[in-house]
């Protein structure tokens, strides 16, 4: 398949058990595998969907992207009574697109960011957009 992820692969067999077994109307049901999240679980997680910055002006032009970077400390150091500027920090990428900034990438490296991932994947599935 495009995508060597389990869940990846449960979902096209789902989609084609409805293509052979299912209504008529899932026919042509098919697999997305644009903006699939994929992590790594090192330590600390590294995360990314979509597309990379390079692949970004590649497709869209370098005169139609925005790149936004951060850096912060992930909410689970918030209560500790450590300076902040000793808590571990989280990095971010965030890859936009057009005059809307659609979201076309988002890359982050720090704890947590297997579980960001999960809604920024389902934002970027929609559409979703810096504004």
């Amino acid at each position: 398949g495009n995508q060597e992820l389990t869940p990846m692969a449960i979902a096209a067999g789902r989609r084609l058990a409805d293509r052979l077994f299912g209504h008529p109307s899932l026919q042509n049901a098919k697999v997305s595998y644009q903006n699939v999240p994929t992590v790594v679980f090192s330590h600390p997680p590294i995360g990314t969907i979509g597309l990379t910055e390079k692949e970004a002006i590649k497709k869209y032009g370098e005169e139609n992207i925005k790149v936004y970077k951060s850096k912060f400390s992930n909410l689970y150091y918030g209560p500790w009574k450590v300076d902040p500027s000793e808590k571990p920090k989280t990095a971010m990428k965030l890859v936009c697109a057009g005059t809307n900034e659609q979201v076309v990438g988002l890359h982050v490296i720090g704890m947590g960011a297997d579980e960001m991932l999960q809604g920024f994947g389902i934002a970027m599935k929609m559409g979703a957009t810096k504004a």
